[in-house]
């Protein structure tokens, strides 16, 4: 039997291993084109429905994704499909320990709030919801993730960034572990609750963990450097992400991780890429790693 996936947002980071990932597995793969396709039609046919839509920079979050999720709760409801979403932590708020499915949501932040009624509009709604939910994305591709733009950005030069505190540890997410989990779930869709909240716990480790892995790839000590927070206030005016990401700084400051238990439940088989090997990813292409293994 064929399966078919829509991927929304095809171009994205999630999109990007989506697309991969599903078609490495034999399913055939649409690529949404919202400027061109009305989503309930394109979605007609599909499996499955993996949203990928997320608007850059947080901007008007409040307002946008209220409107993605209504568009895509009406394709999955014309179409039969199910609905598979990066969920995120933001809905937890700042209470420290092991997040799982049964973490209250208590938000502590705008887009906080905006992500706990847009998961309660996928619950209500009778449409067959996977929230797979992960931390700070590992993107191999290096297409505006947090790790690539700010921490490693300046390795080559011997230096790492660090957004928070070095010791507070916090759960990172690769791309394409994400993408394959998404698959395996979609394959066993019908034995799946209507609504499924699945933690990704993904690899969990400290700022200072990740420059000791580096160091010891490289071959050579790095000098740690503050993000230079106090430098988003003069941007605010003219640039919006300075406006935004602030308000998220606090998850660097709160010890967390996610729980395995569900996805090891319902994924008993899975297993993610070495962290040693994430790690490799993660060094910019002017960064040479000492040898071709070493340990994370």
């Amino acid at each position: 039997m064929t399966k078919t996936v829509l991927i929304l947002g095809p171009s994205g980071k999630v999109g990007t291993h989506a697309t991969r990932a599903f078609s490495r597995a034999g399913w055939t793969v649409r690529a949404f084109d919202r400027e061109t396709q009305n989503m309930t039609q394109a979605a007609m046919g599909a499996d499955v429905i993996v949203n990928g839509l997320n608007p850059p920079n947080y901007h008007d979050w409040e307002g946008i994704i209220p409107k993605i999720t209504e568009q895509v709760i009406a394709a999955a409801r014309a179409s039969g499909a199910t609905v598979i979403i990066p969920g995120n932590v933001y809905v937890y708020g700042d209470t420290p320990g092991e997040w799982s499915e049964t973490t209250p949501h208590r938000p502590v932040s705008r887009k906080g709030r905006v992500r706990v009624d847009m998961e309660a509009a996928y619950r209500t709604s009778g449409v067959q919801t996977i929230i797979l939910r992960a931390g700070n994305f590992i993107d191999p591709d290096k297409n505006g993730d947090v790790a690539s733009l700010i921490i490693l950005d300046k390795v080559a030069k011997g230096k790492i960034t660090y957004p928070g505190p070095p010791d507070v540890i916090q759960p990172w997410c690769f791309l394409p572990d994400w993408a394959a989990a998404a698959v395996a779930l979609a394959e066993r869709r019908e034995s799946l609750d209507r609504f499924e909240d699945v933690p990704f716990p993904g690899h969990a480790f400290t700022l200072d963990d990740l420059r000791g892995s580096v160091e010891r790839l490289l071959g050579h000590p790095l000098r740690a450097g503050r993000f230079p927070w106090w430098a988003f206030s003069l941007a605010k005016p003219f640039w919006e992400l300075a406006r935004e990401l602030p308000e998220m700084r606090y998850l660097w400051d709160t010890p967390h991780t996610l729980s395995p238990a569900r996805l090891s439940a319902l994924l008993p088989e899975f297993e993610p890429t070495p962290m040693s090997d994430v790690i490799r990813t993660m060094l910019p292409e002017n960064a040479t790693p000492l040898a071709q293994t070493a340990p994370a």
